[in-house]
C-alpha cells in the first residue's frame, strides 16, 4: 500500500506543479480547449491525490486513472509516428505513459493489500 500511496502522491504532486502555470499562459489555439484541458487535467490531479490518502478504499478508481494516462499517451505517441508532434508536447506524453505504467503497478500491488485485510 505504500507504493500506491507514494506513486498517487507523486503523481498529483508533479501533475497540479506542471499544470498550474498553463493557467496564466495565454492559450494556445482555441482558448475554451486550452483551458478547459488544464482544468479537467487539474480535477485529475485531485483524484490521485485522493487515492494517496486511501490506495485501498479507492483502488476501484485506478483502471479509470490508467485510462486517464493512456488517453493522452496513445494520442501523443500516435501523432509523434506521423510527424505530427515533436518537443515538450512528446515528452509530456512519455511522461504520461511512465506514470500510466506506474499506476496499473499500483493497482496490482494494491490488489495484495485488498487481499489481506
Amino acid at each position: 500500500m505504500k507504493l500506491a500511496r507514494w506513486i498517487f502522491l507523486l503523481a498529483g504532486i508533479y501533475g497540479v506543479a506542471v499544470l498550474t502555470p498553463g493557467l496564466f499562459l495565454p492559450a494556445r489555439g482555441l482558448p475554451e480547449l486550452y483551458y478547459g484541458f488544464i482544468g479537467l487535467a487539474l480535477v485529475w490531479q485531485l483524484v490521485f491525490l485522493a487515492i494517496a490518502r486511501d490506495p485501498v478504499g479507492l483502488r476501484v478508481v485506478m483502471p479509470l486513472c490508467i485510462l486517464e494516462k493512456l488517453s493522452f499517451f496513445a494520442v501523443v505517441l500516435s501523432l509523434f509516428l506521423k510527424g505530427r508532434v515533436e518537443g515538450d508536447l512528446f515528452w509530456g506524453g512519455m511522461i504520461d505513459g511512465a506514470w500510466m505504467i506506474l499506476f496499473a503497478i499500483a493497482w496490482r500491488v494494491s490488489r495484495a493489500d485488498t487481499n489481506a485485510a
